[in-house]
């Protein structure tokens, strides 16, 4: 992203915000409510454009391609594609349909190969046994880590993930975490960007962060230069004292 902006009204969702995710990448994007980190997954992901500058995904300009053939490139996981995710779909269904990239099996064709995907990343995540479950029967936490399997089905190259462990409790939260470390680990696994507000989610794997705050880029770089006690206080508007333990980060008010 070179200078993008974001306006609806006059409201600036983003403001001048430069930056680059590399191949085998694992960012973190972090900040207050209304500081722009879910309008930044959106136009990552090719759901919105901007309003000005300049967006380059995979090598494509947005913009100047056709967004439903870069989408299929592009995991998203987020609470708005919950909500459109049909409750009485069955769990399999959830993560297969990824492959056409449509909510609610209808007509497709699947093949083999494409079930066979769709139970493997059903275990890899904790949900072996839950391939007839209705998506709506789950716990916020199983729909979460659906949600993640799901986004991974096509074989993506850049994996968006929007607030994954919001509304779980600490169990659910903790079993995300070592799963997203998995994953952060390893090398096969897509350019990551994972959105959170707060620090006790990071998982340990993550390279860089992209602190924000109202629609602007605090600080970005790599992790431990980036999430300092000075760059945390600034993003979120409060004096922080932040603590690192075992890879896990904490903060609190000072």
């Amino acid at each position: 992203m070179s200078g993008v902006g974001v306006r609806r009204g006059s409201k600036e969702l983003l403001d001048g915000v430069d930056w680059q995710v590399r191949e085998g990448e694992r960012w973190i994007v972090m900040g207050p409510n209304g500081a722009g980190k879910s309008t930044l997954l959106q136009v990552a992901s090719t759901r919105m454009h901007p309003t000005t500058g300049m967006v380059g995904i995979l090598d494509e300009v947005l913009g100047a391609v056709d967004v439903f053939e870069l989408r299929p490139r592009i995991g998203l996981s987020s609470a708005g594609l919950a909500q459109q995710l049909p409750g009485r779909e069955t769990v399999l269904d959830a993560v297969l349909t990824a492959s056409w990239g449509v909510m609610g099996r209808w007509r497709e064709g699947y093949d083999a190969q494409d079930e066979d995907r769709a139970r493997r990343l059903l275990w890899q995540w904790g949900l072996s046994g839950f391939e007839d479950r209705r998506f709506g029967t789950l716990s916020e936490g199983e729909r979460k880590r659906v949600l993640v399997a799901r986004a991974l089905m096509s074989d993506p190259e850049l994996l968006l993930l929007d607030e994954p462990a919001a509304g779980l409790d600490l169990a659910g939260r903790e079993t995300l975490v070592r799963a997203l470390t998995r994953l952060a680990e390893d090398p096969a696994a897509p350019a990551l960007v994972l959105v959170t507000h707060h620090v006790e989610e990071v998982p340990p794997g993550f390279t860089h962060a992209l602190l924000m705050r109202r629609g602007r880029v605090v600080a970005a770089g790599p992790l431990e230069e980036t999430l300092t006690e000075d760059n945390l206080s600034t993003a979120f508007g409060l004096p922080l004292r932040v603590t690192r333990d075992a890879g896990r980060y904490a903060a609190v008010a000072r």
